[in-house]
């Protein structure tokens, strides 16, 4: 009777996966694909160019899920799934931009079965070539990677050649997405917006220790979110984001202001620029679902609570250091739900250096000597928050 039950297992594990449930999440910045199995899958993966592409090699498997359980989203502009000539299975997922595979992981289920996690992150051109560099000199030293259950990491950091104080200068607007415009020069806001992002990355590079990194250049359009996976990619300590809005029906109203993230706005005024911001991406036609994360880990949650803190604290020191030498709106430090500022781990402000509506406040913007002055008081609130957090003050 034993030898019976023994083939009865052989012959199970002879017959194919059965994938009963796919997910695919994310925005465009990063993504995550989840796929349960009845049993425990090995996978590999690989790259492909043009367009680029993750291939993700599993066992032979039955896909049980309905026809569009997993949709294209975000990052991700198209998938597919099935069996292969060689009697495998693979999943190809293409990226709408170069795409790099961060996490691979088999999980045991809380029930019976299996899961597949899989993490995705958006990388630059160059950055996808080095990983098809790297694969092509693995495969001819190696072969093609087995299969395998266990966990692959290799996040999306873009190493750092000093431990100099990062921060990450985020020019808004670009692109499609003018932004304000002047009521008198009818500059667009983007143009403004980069001009003081490269002057204070420029100021900021000249101090002992400090250093800066821009998510933008040049005119180009960057999604909300992918300007902040930027910044964390980089592994900045401190994100600021340069804006010049626009208040066609309140013309008088000038000033600099300081604004930190909050799920309740502070006021009105906080609210309604939120909600201009975050219209950003509907400009390319990309609908976010506007729905934060939700907090399963108690330690994420304590991060979050600690880098909005941190976030206050910059945004007052930014707020002394102007009084007095920029002009400030009545209450400068405002809050509300700007989605450029939902890093959990890195410290963010959105300054509004002043409103394009106003005529005094646009045609200081576009003065050199004025601009100068800003970002000198700019970096020397960087320098002070800086020197407070280390001294645990």
């Amino acid at each position: 009777m034993k030898a019976p039950r023994a083939e009865a297992s052989d012959t199970s594990k002879d017959m194919p996966l059965i994938a009963y449930n796919g997910l695919l999440v994310g925005d465009d910045a990063r993504a995550r694909l989840v796929v349960d199995f009845d049993r425990e899958p090995s996978f590999s993966f690989r790259y492909v160019a043009n367009p680029d592409r993750v291939i993700i090699s599993l066992p032979p498997t039955a896909f049980g899920f309905p026809d569009g359980a997993l949709s294209p989203r975000g990052l991700i502009s198209d998938i597919r799934y099935g069996s292969t000539p060689e009697g495998g299975a693979r999943i190809v997922l293409t990226g709408a931009r170069a795409i790099k595979m961060t996490l691979g992981e088999v999980r045991k289920s809380e029930t019976d079965g299996y899961r597949l996690v899989v993490d995705f992150a958006m990388i630059t051109d160059d950055q996808f070539a080095a990983l098809m560099a790297d694969q092509l000199a693995k495969q001819t030293g190696e072969g093609a990677a087995p299969l395998s259950s266990a966990t692959v990491s290799d996040p999306a950091i873009i190493p750092r050649d000093n431990d100099d104080f990062l921060v990450a200068v985020d020019a808004g607007h670009g692109g499609i997405d003018n932004g304000a415009m002047g009521e008198d020069t009818h500059t667009p806001e983007k143009v403004i917006t980069l001009a003081f992002a490269k002057a204070f990355a420029t100021r900021l590079k000249q101090e002992s220790g400090y250093d800066a990194v821009l998510t933008r250049d040049k005119d180009e359009y960057l999604t909300l979110s992918q300007r902040v996976e930027i910044a964390r990619q980089h592994g900045a300590d401190l994100f600021v984001s340069f804006h010049a809005d626009s208040l066609t029906q309140q013309p008088e109203i000038s000033g600099a202001t300081v604004y930190t993230i909050s799920d309740t706005a502070s006021d009105q005024l906080a609210a309604a620029m939120a909600q201009r911001e975050n219209l950003s991406d509907s400009i390319a036609g990309i609908h976010s679902t506007d729905e934060p994360e939700a907090v399963t880990d108690i330690l994420l949650d304590l991060t979050r609570r600690e880098t909005q803190n941190f976030s206050i604290d910059f945004a007052d020191k930014i707020v002394d250091s102007f009084n007095g030498q920029i002009g400030l709106i009545n209450n400068p430090h405002r809050y509300a739900g700007f989605q450029v500022l939902r890093a959990p781990d890195i410290p963010s402000v959105l300054l509004e250096i002043g409103f394009l509506s106003n005529p005094d406040d646009e045609k200081r913007m576009q003065d050199p000597a004025w601009r100068a002055l800003l970002v000198d008081r700019l970096v020397k609130a960087v320098k002070q928050y800086h020197e407070t957090t280390v001294s645990g003050g």
